[in-house]
């Protein structure tokens, strides 16, 4: 039963993560972002490749946090 919860919540956020990731670099240039007025001294790979696990950090605890408040108490008490 863990296994199946963890890909609802996993699966989904890969997916939504990959969307967020053509969307927000479809209208950004990586070699354009600056973190407190300097340049991001990283490759454009580099930008893309963490900013996709970002995105699936935050999209799986939106999922993890959707799962956790569908369970009944009794379940979320054997948790």
């Amino acid at each position: 039963m863990l296994a199946q919860r963890m890909m609802w919540i996993v699966w989904p956020a890969f997916l939504v993560a990959g969307v967020l990731e053509m969307f927000v670099f479809a209208f950004v240039d990586p070699q354009d972002l600056q973190w407190f007025g300097h340049p991001i001294e990283m490759s454009r790979q580099g930008v893309y490749t963490l900013s996709f696990f970002v995105f699936w950090t935050i999209t799986s605890a939106s999922s993890a946090l959707t799962t956790l408040l569908s369970l009944s108490p009794f379940e979320a008490a054997a948790v």
